[in-house]
């Protein structure tokens, strides 16, 4: 098959080994990976602050790049942005593009499309999972990722209330403090649970629960379900 991988900006600018981790899982399990040049925001920023007009232009023109290649699917390791496009967009401003259709979570991809859980990864470690609000509430993406860490050789999973971290974007500076103290209580919430790791399909709140986890002064490590995915037969 032949992927398209949408990098969002977040990971694009601040974690681009999440997206190296996607396309080795990829790889791994037997597809061409495509990176199509010219990728941009996906709009999300100027949706959730109501500016639909502009978060429509964004929208389209990425999406326009996406299908340039004529990609059987387009993934990304990013439940929120798949979220503001496949949900979102249509029901705030009309948009539609025939990728949308193809268009998946990484996560989602490969459980939902592809129908595979072990993907032939290994972490010796207990791992918290986070659920992003996006993935979980707009996407439905529940069972999926838990599944994916169920099957790595060696995983513990650990579950912890399903709460908001307080990152949200434009929250985390619009209400630093709000944010701040959600984002400590979950960082807490995983401190007593005893995980080692703390991993979800979203970056932002990754960074938002690892940067509480290190002023708190533990060594709990935040990563990427891509990235422990593709830990394993190939590294």
């Amino acid at each position: 098959m032949r992927v398209a991988l949408f990098v969002p900006c977040f990971i694009d600018l601040f974690a681009p080994r999440v997206a190296r981790a996607a396309a080795r899982v990829l790889r791994r399990l037997g597809h061409e990976v495509l990176y199509p040049e010219g990728q941009t925001c996906c709009g999300q920023p100027a949706l959730n602050a109501g500016h639909f007009a502009d978060a429509a232009c964004l929208a389209r023109r990425l999406l326009d790049v996406l299908a340039r290649d004529a990609p059987d699917a387009v993934v990304s390791p990013s439940g929120s942005c798949v979220a503001a496009l496949r949900v979102s967009g249509p029901r705030h401003f009309g948009l539609s593009h025939e990728v949308l259709g193809r268009l998946y979570e990484f996560s989602e991809f490969l459980t939902a499309r592809l129908a595979v859980t072990d993907v032939g990864a290994s972490l010796p470690e207990k791992v918290a999972w986070h659920d992003g609000c996006h993935p979980l509430r707009e996407l439905g993406l529940r069972d999926g990722p838990r599944a994916l860490l169920r099957a790595v050789r060696g995983l513990t999973l650990c579950e912890i209330a399903p709460e908001c971290c307080g990152f949200g974007g434009a929250f985390s500076v619009k209400l630093p403090e709000v944010s701040a103290g959600m984002g400590e209580r979950k960082a807490r919430a995983i401190l007593a649970s005893g995980a080692t790791v703390v991993a979800s399909t979203e970056s932002s709140c990754l960074f938002q629960i690892g940067g509480i986890l290190e002023r708190l002064g533990s060594r709990v490590r935040a990563l990427h379900l891509a990235e422990i995915l593709a830990g394993g037969a190939d590294g």
